[in-house]
């Protein structure tokens, strides 16, 4: 891999201002160039030069024809993400998910608290802290691409990367060749309480998938035991064996969607977790290493991009709705759950989501369970794009399932597409 430095600003409203270092990787095409392909996996902070160092395999085929390049976020450094490029000097930590706040005591108990945690990354590099949006990771994009001396970007964003290609279409539409966004969400909702709605239906249809496996596989008792164990979580929490560990409601829904996610290798072990926690022991549905509550980590790009409640009553509306659309998993798993960590947060929302223009070019989506259903949400907004559905579980396509990489690799090398809904 060659590698580089490249300066951007830290803060792209002062171009002239303060700059910081971008670490760029490239492979090279093993065959004749036709161009490059600009890398992102996600994370946010996910390390894009050692992820590739990583999974070379992933591009052999695609560097016959194209250099992959990819980079090292802002602000994730080497401490942490083993980041390469110029680094937000806090230690980043994994807290509890927010409990619902029940007064606005307890609302504003909860805004002091997520500010405390923000402060002490802030007050280290406030500048660097305020411009982490995935906006900027999209204007740091664009830096890239000049610096190539492309006339065009090719991008594959995996992931929460797949925000940042969204920002990046939006920002700079007419450099647009081909993006890729596999294994996302979006991040360009015309209507933000919709797409919450949407994101609700999805988290509920992943236990209406285990339900139903149930109905054949000498489970048909879980469901009904499901829906009275968390009727009765929140007025008396499910104790486990683990010294100071009881869990509400929506800690069962959070750790059940997990496990439902996975698909039917994991759904035995949910069924019996629910009978063992109906019978009043919550113990199969403690992590066996990590936190011991669903947690999350610091929010610094993760608050800028998502809008949040600004008080309770607007909350309360909301999770009221999204829990009669979601009557088994509630507003677990959710950002309208996620975001209650950034109630308080010191920075504004500066880079909420928006609408994609109406000039961009035809994009690729991909993604397994949801996640095709999220991404093909944005693609809509998008004339002649496609989707590539896997019916399966999983996150994120192009490194396991080589029928997605190869229509992947085919859009990027002669810009053809599958056809709008392809299986694979």
């Amino acid at each position: 891999m060659d590698c580089a430095d490249l300066q951007v600003p830290a803060d792209w409203r002062k171009p002239d201002g303060r700059k910081i270092t971008l670490k760029l990787g490239r492979l090279k095409a093993t065959g004749p160039s036709e161009g490059s392909v600009l890398v992102a996996y996600g994370g946010p902070g996910g390390p894009g030069i050692a992820l590739t160092q990583s999974s070379p395999d992933w591009w052999a085929e695609l560097r016959q024809r194209m250099d992959i390049v990819t980079w090292d976020t802002r602000g994730y450094g080497m401490d942490q993400f083993q980041g390469l490029s110029t680094g937000l000097p806090c230690a980043w930590t994994r807290v509890p998910i927010a409990d619902v706040p029940k007064d606005d005591a307890d609302f504003g108990r909860l805004a002091d608290t997520n500010r405390g945690y923000a402060e002490a990354c802030r007050l280290k590099d406030p500048e660097l802290f305020a411009n982490m949006s995935s906006a900027d990771h999209a204007r740091d994009m664009e830096a890239i691409r000049k610096a190539l001396g492309d006339d065009k970007l090719n991008y594959y964003g995996a992931s929460y990367a797949g925000f940042y290609g969204q920002d990046y279409a939006r920002l700079f539409p007419g450099r647009v060749r081909t993006m890729v966004l596999d294994g996302t969400w979006s991040h360009s909702a015309p209507d933000w309480q919709r797409e919450l709605e949407a994101m609700a239906k999805t988290n509920e249809q992943f236990m209406r998938r285990f339900f139903t496996w149930c109905a054949a596989n000498d489970c048909k008792d879980v469901p009904a035991l499901w829906r009275a164990l968390i009727a009765r979580a929140d007025r008396t929490p499910i104790p486990t064996t683990t010294p100071n560990v009881a869990y509400k409601t929506r800690d069962l829904q959070t750790f059940a969607l997990a496990l439902a996610r996975q698909g039917s290798a994991a759904w035995p072990k949910l069924a019996t977790a629910i009978r063992k926690a109906s019978k009043g022991d919550a113990s199969d549905f403690v992590p066996t290493r990590g936190a011991r509550y669903p947690d999350q980590a610091t929010g610094v790009t993760e608050c800028t991009d998502w809008p949040r409640v600004a008080n309770r009553k607007e909350m309360n509306s909301i999770f009221a709705r999204l829990r009669k659309i979601a009557p088994n998993t509630g507003i677990s798993g959710s950002n309208a759950s996620a975001t209650l960590n950034c109630v308080g947060w010191p920075v504004p929302v500066t880079n909420p989501p928006v609408a994609l223009p109406k000039n961009l070019p035809p994009i690729l989506g991909a993604g397994a369970w949801g996640e095709s259903d999220a991404v093909e949400r944005v693609l809509t907004q998008v004339p002649g794009s496609a989707t590539i559905h896997h019916d399966g579980p999983g996150h994120t396509l192009y490194g396991f399932n080589p029928c997605a990489r190869d229509h992947i690799n085919r859009y990027f090398t002669d810009r053809t597409l599958p056809t709008p809904k392809t299986t694979c």
